[in-house]
């Protein structure tokens, strides 16, 4: 896949969520509570407000007021990117908007381009471009290109892994370390990448012996290193190293402090959530089946990566560290005993694109298509709720 025809595809991406914002504004009522920037802002200027909703405002308040008390669930490293560019704009709120939005964009096109080289280390063109696809159309995608933290991480974990792969470990320890900064998920890049280590100690790929290992797990080290670094700062500022944590609750009410596990997280929806939602109001309707369908899929995901890594599914292999990965990153938003948000959270998940690539491969034109087409109504919806004040995820 070449440089020419990403710029298409991602172009073609951001003109079809632009083109979706324009209608959305004519056919969808407006929800006033979480507009980015406020009402008159958002009112004035919709194309560019209507991308800083929800969790953006409060990336744009840390990047222009610092961290006040319970924001600290929002990790350090893209709001103050945001700040830093901000000041070539001046101190308008505006100039932190745009920054937002460039960072987000940027980062994502340069996900994109790691992200293609990754694949093609393994797999075939084919397979490199149906995973971009899938990524491209996923619902929640429209995030990559809004003011949140989705697009600078998924850009760090993307290089992280692909310098892994090329055994660059100071680029994996730096970056790695930014993504621990950017999102809690990205401590899931420790066990994935010291799997990683293992499976190149056991194919006796390390390159010289002792010190190669040391050197490589010195950088590694980094990432839990930076995580414990934002703790120390939280915990000289609030008294308490895990407030990011204790706090949760505040950001959904299905959300605990107190650790769920999954099994459980399936339960409350099954058997509380599903059957008593208000089923004459769409949004919500959307949202929580969402929600609960993509939980369903990535858990599947996660087993078919545990057993394609192992070698136990037939003609299907994925590399232990993606699995590892997949798996620590899926499981980690679930523990607060919601899948509120996880509709965003698994869209950086990498691996179970590649994973759900392998499989439509093996399928029939009409399979691929309607998968796409299904995709892409989910991707227009969501996109048209979000812009509008709607929570989607």
């Amino acid at each position: 896949m070449r440089f020419k025809e990403l710029i298409v595809y991602y172009l073609t991406w951001r003109l079809l969520l632009f083109i979706i914002l324009l209608i959305a504004i004519s056919v969808v009522p407006l929800q006033v509570n979480f507009l980015g920037g406020g009402r008159v802002n958002y009112l004035l200027y919709p194309y560019l407000w209507s991308w800083a909703n929800f969790d953006g405002e409060h990336f744009l308040a840390i990047a222009r007021d610092g961290y006040k008390p319970l924001t600290y669930f929002f990790f350090p490293l893209y709001p103050v990117l945001i700040r830093s560019l901000a000041n070539l704009f001046g101190s308008a709120f505006v100039g932190y908007a745009f920054s937002g939005l460039i960072i987000s964009n940027l980062s994502f096109f340069i996900g994109l381009i790691g992200l293609i080289r990754l694949v093609r280390l393994d797999y075939s063109d084919n397979i490199v471009r149906t995973t971009l696809l899938l990524i491209l159309l996923f619902p929640t995608s429209f995030y990559f290109g809004s003011l949140y933290s989705e697009s600078l991480f998924f850009a760090l974990s993307v290089w992280t892994f692909y310098f892994a792969r090329r055994e660059q470990w100071l680029f994996v320890g730096t970056l790695g370390g930014l993504a621990a900064i950017t999102r809690l998920v990205g401590i899931a890049l420790f066990p994935a990448l010291l799997a990683e280590l293992y499976v190149l100690q056991k194919n006796k790929k390390i390159k010289s012996g002792n010190l190669y290992l040391v050197k490589s797990l010195c950088a590694i080290l980094l990432i839990p290193m930076t995580l414990l670094m934002y703790m120390f700062y939280i915990k000289t500022n609030t008294g308490d190293a895990l407030d990011f944590l204790h706090n949760v609750a505040i950001y959904g009410q299905q959300r605990s402090s107190n650790l769920i596990l999954l099994p459980q997280v399936f339960y409350r929806y099954i058997f509380k959530i599903l059957p008593n939602i208000n089923y004459s109001y769409f949004p919500v309707v959307f949202t929580t089946w969402l929600e609960f369908l993509t939980a369903v899929i990535f858990s599947l995901l996660v087993v078919f990566g545990l057993l394609a890594a192992v070698g136990k599914l037939n003609k299907v292999r994925i590399r232990l560290s993606y699995a590892v990965y997949l798996l620590v990153a899926f499981l980690i938003p679930t523990l607060s005993g919601s899948f509120s948000s996880l509709p965003r959270y698994v869209v950086i998940l990498f691996p179970a694109f590649i994973i759900l690539s392998l499989y439509l491969s093996k399928q029939s034109v009409i399979v691929r298509g309607s998968v796409y087409l299904l995709l892409f109504i989910c991707l227009g919806i969501a996109t048209s709720l979000f812009v509008r004040g709607y929570w989607i995820s």
